[in-house]
């Protein structure tokens, strides 16, 4: 499997190399989980949900999921050991940092050496990290889908439903201290295709109210709100944050301030409106 790996990145430019060679490692963790029947219990969601399931064009650096039901079956440290295992198989060299007492459970998966075996790197012990993220609290209101995709792999994922994906970019652009380019990009997408539905409200509102700015979970309080993060967004660093994930440089465009706000206005987010 690592020489299918080398197959696919030869002869591709650097930058656009290392993006494929994460996704692939996704593809493979995302692979083992499923294997061990972390599915029954974990919902994929986030950017590299959207890469998976709807080919977003950007690339994406996170594997996150929510602790959505049977939590007594959820075991972090031996899902993270079964995807050591796999990939010390395949004659990877990997090694595990994992981070069990917070609520949002993290590990780096960590190749070591990879990007030198592969030509991306003159360093023979550069390590590459592939991190994974569950929060182990999600706010209540999610809806879960279960959905076949092949991408390096055949995967059933199970995922948040695409009203449920959308409300949790909204929470994230408007919970977050900063804001992240690689969320406006992905709000753009989303709300420039006229069939994408209205966000997951319940899941919305519980969010907000769990990161304490319950002003935001009314009805509609969110429009309004989203609308004046955007216009003052720190533009330069919205693009700067994003460019080397985009599959078309061309698509900087996405990523200006007025292309952004009349995406909102398009669907009916703007300064004074709820719902």
């Amino acid at each position: 499997m690592k020489e299918y790996l080398a197959s696919v990145v030869s002869g591709v430019p650097r930058q656009a190399a290392t993006n494929v060679m994460r996704e692939y490692l996704q593809a493979r963790v995302l692979q083992t989980l499923q294997d061990r029947g972390a599915w029954e219990y974990l919902a994929f969601h986030g950017g590299t949900a959207l890469r998976f399931l709807y080919a977003i064009p950007r690339f994406s650096e996170d594997l996150d999921f929510a602790l959505e039901v049977d939590a007594a079956k959820y075991d972090f440290t031996a899902l993270l050991e079964a995807v050591r295992t796999r990939f010390e198989r395949e004659a990877y060299n990997v090694t595990l940092k994992v981070a069990t007492k917070t609520t949002v459970n993290k590990a780096f998966v960590r190749f070591v050496g990879l990007e030198h075996e592969l030509g991306l790197s003159p360093q023979r012990d550069k390590t590459f990290s592939v991190k994974i993220e569950v929060d182990t609290n999600p706010p209540a209101g999610a809806v879960v889908e279960v959905t076949t995709v092949r991408r390096y792999a055949t995967l059933r994922l199970a995922h948040h439903d695409r009203s449920s994906l959308l409300a949790g970019k909204i929470a994230a652009l408007l919970l977050r201290e900063w804001i992240k380019g690689r969320d406006v990009y992905d709000l753009v997408w989303y709300l420039s295709d006229p069939s994408w539905p209205e966000p997951n409200e319940v899941l919305l509102a519980n969010a907000c109210v769990q990161a304490g700015r319950t002003e935001l979970a009314h009805e509609g309080a969110w429009r309004s709100a989203l609308y004046a993060r955007m216009r003052e967004a720190p533009w330069d660093h919205v693009l700067t944050d994003v460019e080397r994930f985009l599959e078309r440089d061309a698509d900087r465009w996405m990523l200006e301030r007025e292309t952004v706000l009349g995406v909102l206005r398009q669907r009916g987010v703007g300064e004074g409106q709820e719902a």
